[in-house]
C-alpha cells in the first residue's frame, strides 16, 4: 500500500502543476483588476500593492452589465437547445440505424470545425443582413447553435451508442413507437451524457466571442462584446480590461465550479460497464 503511494506522487505533483498553471492567468488578471492603470503595467510586475475597485466602478459606469449579461445567458441556453432538439434526433438516427455513409458524415461534420470562422464571416453576414438577423438575440442563437452542432452531435452519438440495443429491442416488443423509443427510453437512460453535453455547449457558447462581435452591435450584444469594448484606438487599459474580464468570466466560472460534479459525471458516462 505505501509503495503504491509513494508511486502516485509523481503524478499527483504533475497535475497541480498543470491545475496551477491553468489557473494562474485567471488568478493573475483578478489580481490586475484591483490595481491602477499604472500599477498594471509596471515592470517588474507588481506582486504587493493597494487595492482599489476604482476600475470596476468605471466599467459599470461606462457600461450597462446587467443587459449584456442577460444577453449571454439567453443566447447560451437558447443556442443550447436549439442544438440539443436539432443533435438528438440525429445523433439517435445514426446511432440506431447506420448507413454505410454515416461515418462520412460524421467526419463531414467534425470536419466543418477545422474551418476558419473568418472564411465564411462575408456570406454569413450578407445572409443574416438579408434576414432581418443582425444585432438580434435570435440571430446570435441561430449561429451559435450552428457553431456547436458538430460537437453535440458527436457527444450524444457516443452516448447513444453505448446502450445496448436490448433495451430497446425490448421496447420495440413491447410495442413502443420510435418516438417513445427516443422520449421515454434512450433519453433517460443518457440523462448524465445529456447533461454534460448541454453544461459544455453552454460553456462554448457563454465564451464565444467572433460572432458576437461582428454580427451584433449594441442590442444583442454578449458579454464578449462588453469585454472587447475596453480595447481602445488609445491602446489598452489593463486594469479596466481586466476588470471587464472578470466580470464576464465570473457567472461562467461559478456554473462550471457548482456543475463540475455532473460534468465529470456526464463525461465519463458509459465508460465503465
Amino acid at each position: 500500500m505505501r509503495s503504491t503511494r509513494s508511486s502516485r506522487w509523481p503524478l499527483t505533483v504533475a497535475g497541480w502543476a498543470v491545475a496551477l498553471a491553468m489557473f494562474f492567468p485567471i488568478a493573475w488578471m483578478f489580481l490586475t483588476s484591483f490595481k491602477t492603470e499604472i500599477t498594471a503595467v509596471a515592470s517588474p510586475p507588481a506582486v504587493f500593492f493597494h487595492p482599489t475597485l476604482e476600475n470596476y466602478r468605471a466599467v459599470l459606469a461606462r457600461a450597462d452589465y446587467l443587459e449584456f449579461a442577460k444577453n449571454s445567458v439567453v443566447v447560451s441556453l437558447g443556442s443550447t437547445l436549439l442544438a440539443l432538439v436539432l443533435a438528438i434526433p440525429a445523433a439517435y438516427s445514426m446511432a440506431f440505424f447506420p448507413t454505410w455513409r454515416t461515418r462520412d458524415i460524421l467526419l463531414w461534420m467534425l470536419s466543418t470545425k477545422m474551418l476558419p470562422v473568418v472564411g465564411v464571416l462575408v456570406p454569413i453576414y450578407l445572409l443574416w443582413r438579408d434576414l432581418g438577423l443582425l444585432d438580434t438575440v435570435f440571430g446570435l442563437i441561430l449561429i451559435d447553435s450552428i457553431s456547436v452542432l458538430p460537437i453535440v452531435v458527436w457527444m450524444l452519438f457516443t452516448y447513444f451508442r453505448d446502450v445496448p440495443a436490448v433495451i430497446l429491442e425490448a421496447s420495440r416488443m413491447d410495442g413502443a413507437t420510435q418516438v417513445d423509443e427516443l422520449l421515454h427510453v434512450l433519453l433517460p437512460l443518457c440523462t448524465p451524457g445529456i447533461a454534460a453535453t448541454a453544461l459544455l455547449s453552454i460553456i462554448l457558447c457563454w465564451n464565444e466571442a467572433f460572432w458576437s462581435l461582428n454580427l451584433t452591435t449594441v442590442k444583442a450584444a454578449t458579454l464578449t462584446a462588453f469585454t472587447a469594448s475596453f480595447s481602445s484606438p488609445e491602446g489598452l487599459f489593463w486594469a479596466k480590461l481586466s476588470a471587464a474580464s472578470t466580470l464576464s468570466i465570473a457567472p461562467i466560472l461559478i456554473f462550471g465550479w457548482l456543475s463540475q460534479r455532473q460534468m465529470v459525471r456526464g463525461l465519463s458516462f458509459g465508460a465503465v460497464k
